[in-house]
């Protein structure tokens, strides 16, 4: 079975769409959800993306918009724009590694980008995150020892170093059988061509 590795951060609109979006996919693979910090890769490599939001050209910035929400109604999502933007993602990211350890990624990232990007909440706020916690079913006293330890951050910078390292510039980036690289929601019909042979 085809292997597509998900590196991800739930502080991207984009990165929602597409996690909703490549499950509804009827394709033959394996998902590795890689959770690893944004902020991280932008410093490293692409901080252009400081410099957009500083200094946005207007046209563009209307578009952007047309086009989040046009996505976001194909995609049958309620994305609105957070008070908090960027936001400090860094324990809810850190937590993904504890929810893949349960099993339950999938609800535990949902709920994460559901409550910035759907509920408007502050997801850097520790009530915020145990309520995301709570409902994927993970003890909050438990995760919060996990994240705040050294093993925790690890994991977290390893993965961000390896994106880097690999190419990536941003959220979502996703890499088919190890090498073949798609960035963004958009690019999900080039992967599912990819893989029905097109």
């Amino acid at each position: 079975m085809d292997t597509l590795e998900f590196f991800f951060d739930c502080s991207s609109p984009w990165t929602y769409l597409a996690f909703e979006n490549i499950q509804k996919l009827d394709l033959p693979i394996e998902i590795d959800w890689r959770p690893f910090l944004v902020g991280g890769v932008f410093n490293a490599v692409n901080d252009s993306v400081y410099q957009n939001r500083d200094n946005p050209v207007p046209a563009k910035a209307r578009y952007y918009a047309k086009d989040l929400a046009d996505w976001a109604r194909v995609s049958g999502l309620t994305i609105g724009q957070p008070t908090v933007f960027p936001v400090n993602s860094v324990k809810v990211m850190r937590g993904a590694f504890v929810a893949l350890e349960r099993d339950v990624l999938v609800p535990y990232a949902r709920a994460a980008f559901q409550r910035y990007w759907s509920g408007l909440e502050d997801i850097s706020q520790d009530e915020v995150v145990t309520q995301i916690a709570e409902e994927a079913g993970l003890n909050a006293a438990e995760f919060f020892e996990k994240i705040t330890s050294p093993p925790y951050k690890d994991k977290l910078r390893a993965n961000t170093e390896e994106l880097i390292e690999r190419g990536g510039f941003g959220s979502p980036t996703l890499y088919l059988n190890g090498d073949d690289m798609y960035f963004g929601n958009d690019r999900l019909p080039l992967l599912e061509a990819r893989l029905s042979g097109r």
